[in-house]
């Protein structure tokens, strides 16, 4: 009678569903993660809904953070330090970087507090836990979306006055570079996001580490500024963030630094911090309500 019990399968006792522990270190299940879209698509809409409650010019803010920072940038970097911008209108210059970095910057930010302020959430339904970052980095996604159709305007603005921009055949790459950017966000989104449940240090750090990333970054300056400097301008070029930035604006205003080793270590670096991520991501949510 033992022997079958020990024999006998799930199946045969009419189950459908068999939950097991998940012990490996890459417990992804990529098709759960689709079965759930649903549930992606309605926390997207629960951001956005979270984020502009109560305020009196909604998702107008989507436009009016990056265009006041993009005055700012044409004011202190263009007109008081001077800065080059190539020959392109810095107006221009400046916004295409920043679209491009506020993008990444939201994606990092918005995925690094995961398990802390969805800590109820996850204690009380199950659900794949992935679907939260995924989500807060489609959310950022839309957001570019509109800042991008905001840069394109003025764009339009400034070739009809013959400031000499342009599109480029790299406007062909500008979807894989955006494509980059969010896995990239979201990779060292959930990372950070993992180590917080044990080092909440970090959750104040990574707003503050996000600023000083985007001085490393081209964002305010050309890489073409740099060639005086090769020790720094090697030190640039090894933040993944540089390639992107270049390549969206060599797509969109014919200017910039774009080399094949860039375009390849950025494409390593990303997918090396979207493999360590999950990694870390699949082990601490088995966990992670033990020290949250």
């Amino acid at each position: 009678m033992a022997e079958n019990l020990q024999t006998t399968r799930p199946a045969d006792e009419g189950w459908t569903t068999v939950i097991r522990p998940k012990t490996g270190w890459f417990d992804i299940d990529l098709q759960e993660l689709w079965r759930y879209r649903d549930l992606i698509i309605m926390f997207v809409k629960r951001n956005f809904t979270v984020l502009y409650k109560q305020t009196i010019l909604g998702p107008a803010w989507i436009i009016l953070n990056p265009l006041i920072t993009t005055v700012i940038f044409n004011v202190v970097f263009g007109g008081m330090a001077n800065m080059p911008t190539d020959g392109v209108p810095g107006f221009l210059f400046y916004m295409a970087g920043n679209t491009v970095w506020t993008f990444f910057a939201n994606c990092v930010n918005n995925t690094a507090n995961t398990f802390v302020t969805n800590s109820q959430i996850f204690g009380k339904v199950y659900f794949p836990r992935l679907t939260m970052p995924v989500s807060q980095v489609l959310t950022s996604l839309i957001n570019f979306g509109i800042q991008a159709v905001m840069y394109l305007i003025f764009w339009v603005y400034f070739f009809a006055t013959g400031s000499g921009v342009t599109f480029t055949l790299w406007v062909l790459a500008v979807p894989f570079v955006v494509l980059e950017v969010m896995l990239l966000g979201l990779g060292v989104g959930i990372i950070v996001s993992s180590l917080t449940t044990k080092y909440r240090d970090l959750a104040i750090a990574v707003g503050f580490g996000v600023q000083l990333w985007m001085y490393a970054s081209p964002v305010v300056y050309p890489l073409s500024m740099l060639d005086n400097s090769p020790r720094l301008r090697v030190l640039v070029q090894l933040n993944p963030m540089t390639s992107p930035i270049e390549i969206f604006r060599m797509a969109t205003l014919g200017t910039g630094t774009v080399t094949t080793f860039g375009i390849v270590y950025s494409l390593i670096f990303t997918a090396a911090a979207l493999v360590l991520g999950v990694v870390l991501f699949s082990r601490i949510e088995k966990t992670f309500m033990d020290t949250v």
